[in-house]
């Protein structure tokens, strides 16, 4: 299955990034690359192979809830680099104008 640099330039399109012409080519070629190793993959023998997401068995060890105190706010902001008043200071990353 040929991908065509049409089809690049639309999934940069769904993707909302920019590619430059040479940038489309050799995504193109990646892809097609990509497309033939999955075609391969698929002629694997499967038969009795249970679907594995993990290669060793995994288990999530979850404790139970507890409400327990908070710490104080001034031990909290002790190491603080800003703050105002019982707050973290940031810098401002929204420009207020919009």
């Amino acid at each position: 299955m040929a991908i065509s640099t049409k089809e690049v330039e639309y999934l940069a399109l769904l993707a909302r990034i920019q590619l430059t012409p040479q940038e489309l080519e050799r995504f193109a070629g990646q892809m097609d690359e990509i497309l033939a190793y999955v075609e391969k993959l698929k002629t694997a023998r499967t038969e009795g192979v249970s679907p594995t997401s993990h290669v060793l068995e995994l288990s999530n060890v979850f404790r139970e809830d507890k409400v327990e105190p908070s710490l104080p706010t001034e031990k909290v902001l002790a190491n603080a680099p800003d703050r105002e008043g019982p707050f973290f200071k940031v810098p401002q990353i929204i420009d207020p104008a919009g």
